[in-house]
């Protein structure tokens, strides 16, 4: 976040009211922090009219990721789009247990508790996390969100040969860190990649100075 006032340092209170973040959660080290990273393979793009047919989510602690504490849920839905179903392989038939919308969100909830998002281009997953909470009268998600696509903007030199664009594909930070594409389309396995690249960008932000949550939401 920008700050108006020109101040090398901004009083407590007046960083909570700008930017949202106690003065004291704004200094923590971001490598230090738990996080959830997520991904959810849906039926389409509409925000309306598509719905969510798996949530994967996984934990990171530290930058460790945690193999055992993860989440994969699979909902029933009766709409499948064929170009979408040829991406992430979900059919309308298959035998795998599958949850209701609600009891699959209430899933993640209990996984998710107060830790900080990741997910790549997390807009379009948490709008269609909190489109799909609304529908059943449930409180949309607060925890603080992290884009792996808008941070690996900012590990990036600034260049007018070579300009950053506004936006990267996952399949792009997979090939940048030379991480495996084999679950690729898989929500679980869409965080896995995620987790893995979020924490390459840490490192680039580190380089360059960038440590703490204040500096990350900035």
């Amino acid at each position: 976040m920008i700050n108006p006032y020109g101040l090398k340092k901004l009083p407590a209170w007046l960083w909570k009211r700008l930017s949202g973040v106690p003065e004291k959660e704004g200094s923590l080290d971001v490598s230090r922090l738990t996080y959830v990273v997520l991904d959810t393979e849906t039926t389409g793009f509409d925000y309306e009219q598509d719905r969510i047919l798996c949530i994967g989510a996984l934990r990171l602690k530290e930058q460790q990721i945690q193999v055992q504490d993860c989440l994969e849920v699979y909902l029933r839905q009766e709409h499948y789009d064929q170009k979408s179903t040829e991406v992430h392989g979900i059919l309308s038939r298959e035998e795998r247990p599958c949850l209701t919308e609600k009891e699959a969100l209430e899933a993640f909830l209990a996984f998710l508790g107060d830790d900080i998002i990741v997910a790549h281009h997390a807009r379009f997953d948490m709008t269609m996390i909190n489109n799909a909470l609304e529908r059943h009268g449930m409180p949309r998600v607060t925890n603080r969100v992290l884009d792996t696509s808008a941070l690996y903007r900012k590990t990036l030199i600034q260049s007018p040969v070579v300009p950053k664009k506004d936006h990267y594909t996952l399949d792009e930070l997979a090939d940048k860190f030379d991480i495996c594409k084999k679950d690729r389309h898989t929500a679980l396995g869409d965080a896995y990649i995620t987790a893995i690249a979020f924490i390459r960008i840490l490192q680039g932000l580190k380089q360059k100075g960038i440590t703490t949550l204040r500096q990350v939401l900035r």
